[in-house]
């Protein structure tokens, strides 16, 4: 199973810090092969990013999307750890051990990041003290003012392919493409890897690549 060697780095996993405004736009970069053996059963999902805990959160949700749509599969995270070699050989044991027939692998293909800097609300405290003079008084203020902030305007494509394991071949892939933002005081955002999982468990069933 020949996997493309990009792996880029995914900046600290800023996939779980965005907000989506809505799914993914995916474009399919290969219909499905005229020598797919499918529908596929049993099915090896394999994320390739930097980061583990992106791996195995985006794994994570991709197996549960197709587990709802009665299909059984095997996130890689869940039998390997930090240290296991992220190697063919590696992803070649997990297909024998778990009687996989395909193999879904998912790469990040670009992450194109733009940042504005966003001022801050200044705070202020005032002070009357009175003075000897009728209804004046002398005024001491006092302003906190906070460096700017950041805020993030995020461009995601990531590159889904699935490989049948007889065949040692892909037989179907899309791009999915996500605009999101990351305000320096927001809340982790979970939405944008569910929208990415839900559309590549949508299009692997409305290709008729799952069994059921």
């Amino acid at each position: 199973m020949p996997f493309r060697p990009k792996i880029l780095l995914f900046l600290g996993f800023a996939l779980v810090l965005g907000a989506c405004a809505g799914g993914p736009q995916v474009t399919r970069t290969q219909p499905v092969s005229d020598a797919a053996d499918l529908p596929y059963e049993n099915i090896l999902v394999i994320t390739l990013l930097s980061s583990f805990d992106s791996r195995r959160y985006l794994e994570d949700e991709i197996v549960s999307q197709l587990a709802a749509l009665g299909t059984k599969a095997v996130p890689s995270t869940s039998l390997m750890n930090t240290r296991t070699p992220v190697t063919r050989a590696t992803f070649i044991e997990m297909v024998e051990n778990v009687g996989a027939d395909a193999v879904l692998l998912t790469q990040l293909v670009s992450l194109r990041s733009e940042a504005s800097f966003v001022d801050m609300s200044p705070e202020a405290t005032v002070n009357l003290r009175p003075t000897g003079y009728w209804n004046v008084f002398s005024v001491d203020t006092t302003e906190y003012v906070e460096p700017q902030a950041l805020d993030f305007e995020h461009s995601l494509v990531l590159l889904t392919e699935l490989y049948s394991v007889k065949k040692r071949e892909p037989v179907w892939g899309i791009e999915s493409r996500s605009e999101y933002s990351v305000g320096f005081d927001q809340a982790r955002d979970y939405s944008i890897i569910v929208n990415e999982a839900k559309a590549i468990a949508r299009y692997l069933a409305r290709d008729g690549l799952l069994a059921r």
